[in-house]
């Protein structure tokens, strides 16, 4: 008998995790291929050894995990723990026994990896994490993002076991800009300010702030630079977090996707973008045709000018920025990869015969709205086009790099006006010192 979607057995799934992030329709549909199981005290779910990949959760009554030898740990259906898959490493490191008669559900990995091929144009509201219980749970605060949604139930169960809850008092330096990267942090409760000095002798200028639910400090950890920011409590604070070790091999390393160069023609004939987040002076000296250079300073400001239809192609100098870079998509619902090794790891002629998109048009003169650094494409092995396709596709590129040039220009205004605003402060209060040596 499959699940009802009304029933009290699916609300009780619907916490389980990953399955609590799944959006509404997908669930339903999850639900429809359910069997809900039983077992009596003393059976077996499975025993040591096992190589089945199946994923087991708790529905009611209790288990006992153990060996022959000792009793590890007993789990109850309203616990935490029973949100998770029961012992879910393969092959089992432990036996599963029923402490009681208990009810149990039991999904294969084709189901999960149906179940969570979510598609990026998924609207948030439907999302099921808005549909829990307890908005201020921390774990519901973990599964609101994006990244978390994606990754593999071992690792959430990880994470959320691996979390540290720390506490600031207004006023307290929670990271500082300088310093190395040691931790990833989720907020609980309360606000934050982040802060910049330009140059080490400059001072400080405010930035933006931080409330619940934000995170912070992944930046530092993706590129191994020390952090480019401070941030400072503004209120009293609980935070969670994740040391860099178990965020680069839980988060990092199952999150983010890499494309080779080999790879990129297909990826940008199928409507991909190209974008290259380096800054403009490095742009200018070497880059890839057909790549719109959003610095990734400004690469925030760039996100509503990119489209969720298709990928977003990353490009910086090594992988590392592009990293930060694909890491800030993926939290905005944006599909990223990243160009292995970056520019560093091509070759001159790779470069300059990074493949065409379309045919240039030379009687209609489209060819204005290509790099002129970059090399005329050969069309051997491109399939030919209308004049109207050509003019098209050009008009959109130069559309995208016109978008890219103006989020540029936007961040660089908004930094320069923070400059003057701080200016003009430090200008009051010189002058009111000049007032005071007058006075004197």
């Amino acid at each position: 008998m499959t699940v009802d979607i009304h029933s009290e057995e699916a609300r009780i799934i619907r916490q389980l995790i990953p399955l609590s992030t799944l959006p509404a329709k997908r669930f339903e549909q999850l639900c429809r291929q359910l069997q809900i199981e039983t077992a009596e005290s003393g059976q077996y779910l499975f025993r040591r050894g096992d190589d089945n990949s199946d994923l087991y959760f708790l529905l009611d009554g209790s288990i006992s995990l153990q060996t022959e030898s000792f009793i590890i740990e007993i789990i109850r259906a309203d616990s935490d723990s029973a949100r998770f898959a029961i012992a879910h490493q393969i092959p089992r490191k432990v036996d599963a026994v029923a402490k009681s008669r208990i009810q149990f559900l039991r999904l294969n990995t084709a189901m999960m990896k149906s179940a969570q091929e979510t598609s990026y144009q998924e609207n948030e509201s439907t999302m099921m994490v808005d549909e829990l219980e307890d908005n201020d749970d921390w774990m519901t605060t973990l599964l609101k993002s994006p990244i978390f949604r994606g990754l593999p139930p071992a690792n959430l169960q990880k994470i959320l076991m691996s979390l540290q809850e720390i506490r600031f008092n207004p006023g307290d330096i929670i990271i500082k800009q300088g310093d190395p990267g040691d931790f990833y942090y989720i907020i609980k409760k309360g606000r934050a300010l982040i802060s910049r000095k330009p140059t080490p002798t400059a001072k400080e200028i405010k930035l933006a702030q931080l409330g619940d639910l934000d995170t912070f400090g992944e930046d530092s950890l993706l590129s191994g630079e020390p952090r480019n920011v401070t941030i400072t409590a503004m209120t009293p604070m609980c935070l969670l977090r994740l040391g860099k070790e178990q965020f680069i091999t839980l988060i990092k390393q199952p999150t983010l996707s890499y494309i080779q160069f080999e790879d990129l023609h297909a990826q940008l004939a199928d409507g991909a973008e190209l974008i290259d987040v380096r800054g403009p002076d490095e742009f200018q000296k070497s880059h890839l045709p057909h790549s719109i250079n959003v610095p990734f300073f400004s690469l925030r400001m760039y996100l509503k000018t990119l489209s969720r239809n298709h990928p977003t192609i990353v490009v910086c100098k090594d992988g590392r920025t592009s990293e930060s870079a694909a890491f800030v998509l993926m939290r905005h619902k944006f599909k990223a990869l990243i160009l292995k090794g970056g520019i560093a790891a091509l070759t001159d002629d790779q470069l300059k015969s990074a493949p065409a998109l379309f045919k240039i048009d030379e009687g209609l003169g489209s060819s204005q709205f290509f790099e002129q650094s970059s090399e005329p494409p050969t069309t051997s092995s491109i399939e030919p086009v209308t004049q109207s396709q050509s003019i098209a596709l050009d008009l959109h590129q130069a559309l995208q790099q016109l978008k890219a040039k103006c989020a540029a220009l936007e961040a660089e205004k908004m930094t320069l006006e923070l400059k003057c605003s701080s200016l003009a402060r430090q200008l009051i209060t010189a002058k009111a010192e000049l007032e005071k040596l007058k006075g004197g």
